[in-house]
């Protein structure tokens, strides 16, 4: 089994994922990507590493039995989708108390009111195969939960049922 958990920076992907309670190996992508140099340079404007998508997937291949995390998640092939999701200013908190910029916190608050990556992964993975989680009011060992019910089956896909448009 391969489980993407996906979602806009700060919807606590990382956090939750940390102690989620499962037999599969958890990755955290983006250290892969630091750690094995998969990146293709420096985005200037937003002063982060550009992930090699291609790179990251050869590595990825072959790899079952995993659970991986980041917000480029969805990217790559997976039986489970899970998208974890965030009230934008929720978001904005969150990504200033870890010390992004409010430029950068606030393109990030767009992104996940216009469900930008909600919908790649069901693009990419079909409704069937892509489940949301809010984690705006919810404590991690929860959201763990809700992720590990998705992971043992016991949690039916849902997409689109999470909006925070009226924020715009």
């Amino acid at each position: 089994m391969r489980v993407a958990v996906t979602g806009t920076p700060g919807t606590g992907k990382t956090t939750a994922t940390e102690r989620l309670d499962t037999d599969l190996d958890v990755l955290h992508l983006n250290d892969v990507i630091k750690e094995e140099g998969f990146s293709t340079g420096i985005d200037e404007d937003r002063g982060s590493l550009v992930a090699d998508l291609d790179k990251l997937s050869e590595w990825l291949d072959g790899r079952d039995d995993v659970l991986f995390e980041s917000h480029l998640a969805h990217h790559f092939a997976a039986d489970r989708v899970i998208v974890l999701r965030a009230h934008p200013e929720t978001i904005v908190e969150r990504l200033r108390e870890r010390g992004d910029d409010d430029s950068k916190a606030y393109e990030n608050a767009e992104s996940e009111a216009l469900d930008v990556i909600l919908g790649e992964a069901v693009e990419e993975h079909g409704m069937e195969s892509v489940c949301e989680i809010e984690t705006t009011d919810r404590d991690p060992d929860a959201v763990a939960s809700e992720i590990r019910a998705v992971v043992d089956g016991e949690r039916e896909p849902s997409a689109g049922t999470v909006s925070y448009i009226d924020w715009l």
